[in-house]
């Protein structure tokens, strides 16, 4: 089995300039999509490709932009066809969010850097249904009892925020049904419990990392629904 690849390539992410499907949970993601594209698998939506987790950073700010990717264990660039210059140009990057913390803590000497974050936690808050919220996180509650308040909170957050075509938002989830709680939860250890990501980003296959973290998913589920000694 061919774990890794040859040479390591950013990762890369197209908006997409026409309507467009994912080629593995053929949900239909309409125009302006932000998708991967890999060999022998067509496009797949953020969620498939296990990037949802990641926020974005706009091309701009340099500084914050070089730290955050050094910070971040997995990234990706974003790109977008210019019908101008007949080319894909650079839009920013995908990073995880305490990467681009991170990295606004290091250039907090630079005003514009503050100017940014304000922008950014308005923006993150605008795309927030706060009730919804707070349903989703009392429905992880319910079915992981030991999970950390904070932690429900922030991966209801995360999964509910409004336009992102994250599980939170699907028709599923909206009348909080259970399997789609549980999608939620399990993307988060996933991604923040385990080394998937790590994994992703030194070339492994989705589907071999994902199988190299069953065993660490399962365990923290099963702590977080109070079955640990199972």
């Amino acid at each position: 089995m061919n774990q890794r690849t040859s040479k390591q390539e950013d990762l890369k992410v197209f908006i997409s300039s026409r309507e467009s499907t994912c080629d593995e949970c053929k949900e239909e993601l309409g125009s302006k999509a932000w998708i991967t594209l890999k060999e022998g698998k067509g496009a797949l939506c953020l969620a498939c490709a296990d990037l949802d987790h990641l926020v974005f950073l706009p091309s701009g700010d340099a500084a914050v932009t070089r730290r955050a990717r050094k910070h971040s264990t997995l990234s990706a660039v974003v790109l977008k066809w210019s019908k101008a210059r007949k080319r894909y140009e650079r839009q920013g990057l995908l990073v995880e969010e305490p990467a681009l913390r991170q990295a606004e803590i290091e250039c907090l000497a630079d005003e514009n850097a503050r100017v940014q974050r304000r922008i950014r936690e308005a923006d993150r808050r605008a795309a927030l249904d706060l009730a919804y919220v707070e349903r989703f996180a009392e429905a992880i509650r319910q079915l992981y009892p030991q999970c950390p308040p904070e932690t429900a909170k922030s991966i209801a957050e995360h999964a509910c925020a409004k336009y992102s075509g994250r599980v939170g938002r699907s028709a599923a989830a909206k009348v909080l049904d259970e399997q789609a709680v549980r999608w939620a939860v399990v993307a988060h250890v996933c991604h923040v419990e385990t080394r998937y990501d790590r994994l992703l980003m030194s070339g492994w296959d989705r589907v071999d990392a994902r199988i190299s973290v069953e065993d660490a998913v399962r365990s923290v589920l099963a702590k977080w629904q109070g079955n640990e000694a199972l």
